[in-house]
């Protein structure tokens, strides 16, 4: 039904920025919270950051936060994530999520995520 396609990801030495895009399909968008998660090697996948309906709320990871700046253009159907002041340990492979139709929680990292994109590797070296 809802479709994610990442992009942005690379190399990138510590200390630099990268933006990661997400394209989303279909007409739910405005009605979604939208996230990004991300999974290294061996490690589970975790809650990175995350954005309201309109994009005038935001929650952050607090490994993330102050360094990551999540935004949306719903007229585009699209999420991004700004990441200033990489760190090695910021290398993942970053997924964009698609919240439940219509479901809100001020806690972003607890609600249902119903679909994902197939992400994109983000590789910080040192």
């Amino acid at each position: 039904q809802v479709q994610l396609v990442e992009s942005g990801g690379g190399l990138v030495q510590a200390g630099g920025s990268l933006r990661l895009s997400c394209a989303a399909s279909g007409r739910t968008f405005g009605n979604r919270v939208m996230g990004w998660f991300r999974q290294a090697p061996g490690k589970e996948r975790e809650f990175v950051a995350a954005i309201g309906w309109s994009g005038g709320r935001t929650y952050y990871a607090d490994s993330v936060k102050g360094r990551f700046t999540i935004s949306r253009d719903n007229a585009k159907n699209t999420v991004f994530l700004q990441m200033n002041s990489l760190k090695p340990e910021d290398t993942a492979f970053y997924y964009c999520a698609a919240g439940r139709n219509g479901y809100s929680y001020p806690l972003y990292d607890q609600i249902p995520y119903d679909y994902w994109g197939q992400g994109t590797q983000v590789t910080v070296s040192s």
